[in-house]
């Protein structure tokens, strides 16, 4: 199997799942710091200890030993994303906190040193708590604007080191979870279709002016939009169920439509219709919406399986999006479907429909691992599955770009093990290196390299020629 001379490999974390020092240097609150138990929880008045964000893996004061750590792994890509509340605490001020700017300025120049491209994403899952009690986060329109003041910033300050950048992180989530993915305070049991697909078009239009933002900063800037991708497969050959994936996939695909082609896709009109939803769209938001996107990223975990009437069947486990249990694929510690073969369909689904280079942006497997003594002193995880979970979807990958579609990159999810973004939990690991942190807050934060830590390394040094 050969990847295309100069292939970016790599791994992905989140601001909010591994700097930890919320209230360090001027930050501000994000709605993360209010969701001790994730997506599923409460939201709480104030940060409570019980949520581990707030320390994360404390990646704030450690970038220099887990950058180097991912050099060591062969890494030619970093994607982080920047936490909007450490750049403008409130969200609304007039200018920004420079302490914040300079840390960033920092995991910059530390990745470059080592040769590694930074990628970096605007918003991931991480607004300043300030705009969402103040505005309901993107429910208002006023959000943008200040969202664009933050773009404006960091873009010029970093525009001269970085080439690649992506907008918001898996934009769809914001329908199936809208404070997670656009900050909105109002329960979701209280909102309306009208409210979150109106929520959607206001992140829509902040994502494409932020792109042309970009484009007038530095033309030579290449700028992606970033889904949540699970391929749909019907259950059956059922005509029925055949037409729910169809319409299951329609909604993945209503987000990337936009992106790609600068205006909302022929379906959404029977979507909008269906859902009773009347969007307003000014005459400036559809000419804002034109500006399309470079590349198009996304998150692959598992696929979905859907059917007209899913109360036949058993639902399969999953962090936000769930399917129906797939009888041929196996399952991860967590019930999580395993399927390599789901990375080849929907690449080359994605790249058939929108002629767009991709970017594998997320990509791994969350297990309960165990840290073991070695012989000659420090500790290792011996984590064969998710040797074999990458070795499949990276096989895959490599057969998708023999079929013709265009990946110029793949970033692992979570190299560096980090606080679960659904559930704020750690036992949930992904990394390829162990973080000394539990449950429960204690810990020494030391990393270790687990088993798996020399075979990464070895495939993206080989260019992912040596999967043995």
């Amino acid at each position: 199997m050969t990847f295309p001379e100069g292939f970016l490999w790599g791994g992905a974390l989140a601001a909010n799942q591994c700097e930890g020092a919320y209230l360090e240097d001027g930050k501000g609150l994000s709605q993360q710091d209010v969701m001790p138990q994730g997506v599923r929880g409460p939201v709480t008045d104030q940060p409570t200890p019980d949520n581990l964000k707030l320390i994360g893996t404390d990646f704030y004061h450690r970038y220099r030993e887990d950058i180097a750590l991912m050099a060591e792994m062969g890494f030619k890509v970093f994607r982080f994303s920047i936490a909007w509340s450490r750049i403008y605490p409130r969200g609304d001020e007039a200018e920004p906190n420079e302490v914040g700017l300079a840390f960033y300025d920092r995991v910059i120049d530390e990745c470059l040193k080592y040769g590694i491209e930074p990628l970096i994403t605007l918003s991931h899952y991480e607004i300043p708590l300030h705009l969402c009690r103040t505005y309901d986060g993107f429910r208002s329109r006023k959000t943008i604007d200040f969202f664009l003041r933050y773009a404006d910033t960091v873009l010029r300050r970093y525009h001269d080191r970085v080439k690649y950048w992506l907008t918001f992180n898996e934009i769809n989530v914001t329908l199936i979870s809208p404070l997670l993915g656009a900050g909105v305070m109002t329960p979701k049991d209280q909102l309306s279709a009208q409210d979150r697909f109106q929520t959607a078009h206001h992140q829509l239009v902040a994502s494409a002016r932020a792109t042309a933002l970009a484009k007038q900063i530095c033309p030579e800037i290449q700028i992606g939009c970033m889904a949540a991708s699970a391929p749909r497969y019907p259950m059956t050959c059922d005509p029925q169920d055949m037409i729910a994936m169809m319409t299951s996939q329609q909604e993945l695909d209503y987000f990337i439509h936009v992106h790609c082609t600068g205006e909302y896709p022929y379906y959404a009109k029977r979507l909008w219709r269906e859902n009773n939803v009347c969007l307003e769209i000014t005459e400036e938001d559809r000419q804002a919406l034109k500006q399309t996107v470079d590349f198009i990223s996304f998150s692959y975990y598992s696929s979905k399986v859907v059917a007209a009437d899913e109360s036949r069947y058993t639902m399969a486990n999953g962090n936000i999006m769930r399917g129906l249990k797939n009888p041929y694929v196996p399952v991860s510690d967590y019930d999580y479907p395993i399927d390599p073969e789901g990375l080849r369909y929907i690449l080359n689904y994605l790249y058939a429909h929108f002629h767009k280079p991709l970017f594998v942006a997320e990509n791994g497997l969350g297990a309960r691992d165990v840290l073991i003594a070695e012989e000659h002193g420090g500790f290792t995880v011996k984590d064969q599955g998710r040797i074999d979970f990458h070795r499949g979807h990276i096989q895959a990958m490599a057969r998708a770009i023999d079929d013709g579609v265009e990946v110029f990159g793949y970033t692992s999810w979570g190299p560096i093990d980090c606080v679960s973004a659904a559930s704020a939990e750690m036992t949930k690991r992904y990394g390829f290196v162990y973080v000394d942190r539990n449950q429960d807050g204690s810990g020494t934060l030391q990393r270790w390299k687990k088993q798996s830590f020399d075979w990464i390394g070895k495939v993206y040094r080989s260019n992912g020629a040596d999967l043995d």
